[in-house]
C-alpha cells in the first residue's frame, strides 16, 4: 500500500504545483504478428523545439539490445522483434528527449498462456 501511496503521490505533485511542463510525445503500441514475430510501433508527436530523441532497448538484464537517436517531429518507428528469440523476456523501450532529459519507459511483457475449452452437449 505504501509503495502505491508514495508513486500516486510523486506522479501528483507536477498537476497540484501548476507545473506546465509536458511529457515525452510519445506513444506505443503493439500492432500485432508479422510470420510470428512481434511488431511494435512508436509514434511520436515533437515540436520543432522537443524533436531530438534516443530510443534504448534492454532486456532483463539491463543489457543494451539496441539505441538509436532520432531527429524528428511527427514521425512513426516500427520494431518487429523475434518472438522465439525473446521468449518470455520483459523488454523495456526507454525514449529520452534530449532537450527536457525526461524519460519514458514501456515494459513489454509477453506472456504465453494455454487454454483449453471444453463443452458438454447433450444428444437427443
Amino acid at each position: 500500500m505504501m509503495a502505491f501511496f508514495t508513486a500516486f503521490s510523486v506522479a501528483s505533485v507536477p498537476a497540484m504545483a501548476g507545473d506546465s511542463h509536458k511529457p515525452i510525445p510519445v506513444e506505443m503500441k503493439f500492432m500485432g504478428y508479422i510470420k510470428n514475430q512481434l511488431l511494435f510501433k512508436l509514434n511520436f508527436a515533437g515540436t520543432a523545439e522537443n524533436n531530438e530523441f534516443t530510443i534504448i532497448i534492454r532486456d532483463d538484464q539491463n543489457n543494451t539490445l539496441y539505441r538509436e537517436n532520432i531527429k524528428g517531429e511527427s514521425f512513426s518507428k516500427s520494431f518487429l522483434l523475434n518472438s522465439d528469440e525473446i521468449g518470455d523476456d520483459k523488454l523495456q523501450f526507454e525514449i529520452i528527449s534530449k532537450k527536457t532529459k525526461e524519460s519514458v519507459v514501456y515494459e513489454v511483457n509477453r506472456n504465453i498462456r494455454v487454454a483449453e475449452e471444453m463443452t458438454v452437449s447433450e444428444l437427443k
